[in-house]
């Protein structure tokens, strides 16, 4: 059965690649023009701050402008990314999204001795999954350095912890829904230390 899940996941992950690849293009020169607001939470680096915002930085093409979408159309539910996207264009947000994915992602995260301990058993459900509940391995779609594949499974990696488990944590109560509910399926069969452990193996994958 894990066998045909992880299967599964590479065929899906084959097919979006090819959709990914169909993405229009934006100007990353015009969208550097345009990310001054961003930065005040993103960074100008587009390396956040405040560790419960993710960065944007080195993220795949196509993601970001996906997630713009998702936001202005109110898929996706953030009171100030709603309101940050209301008066974008597509144009403004493929530009913002080329920019971004033109940047590289410096960040070194350095793990405490505790969260050191958490990402060694993260990393068994991050390369392995965990078969008990029928969860494919999450390198699977989001690859074995946590790079990420356009344009629907984004970088894991050069993440904030806090952040990464903040949104598995959205996903698990189904605040979140991701590509085809595929992460909720996912977060909802883990247990929140099981998502702490993961998400400080993920900010680990510098």
């Amino acid at each position: 059965m894990f066998e045909k899940l992880y299967l599964s996941a590479v065929i899906l992950v084959s097919g979006i690649v090819m959709s990914g690849a169909t993405f229009a293009a934006g100007n990353a020169e015009a969208g550097k023009a345009k990310s001054a607001v961003c930065a005040a939470c993103h960074g100008v680096e587009g390396i956040s701050a405040l560790p419960v915002n993710p960065n944007l930085a080195g993220q795949v093409p196509g993601y970001i402008a996906s997630q713009l979408k998702a936001f202005k159309s109110g898929e996706r539910a953030n009171a100030i990314m709603m309101g940050q996207s209301a008066g974008l264009s597509e144009e403004d947000m493929a530009d913002l999204d080329a920019y971004y994915a033109s940047m590289v992602p410096n960040l070194k995260v350095t793990l405490t001795e505790q969260e050191a301990e958490l990402a060694k058993a993260g990393e068994a459900i991050y390369r392995g999954g965990y078969a008990e509940r029928g969860i494919a391995a999450c390198m699977s779609c989001h690859g074995p350095s946590g790079h990420g594949i356009p344009i629907h499974y984004p970088r894991v990696s050069a993440q904030h912890r806090e952040y990464l488990e903040q949104q598995l944590l959205a996903f698990k109560r189904g605040d979140r829904k991701g590509y085809n509910e595929m992460m909720w399926n996912i977060a909802f069969g883990l247990s929140e230390q099981q998502i702490k452990e993961l998400a400080a193996y993920m900010a680990g994958l510098n």
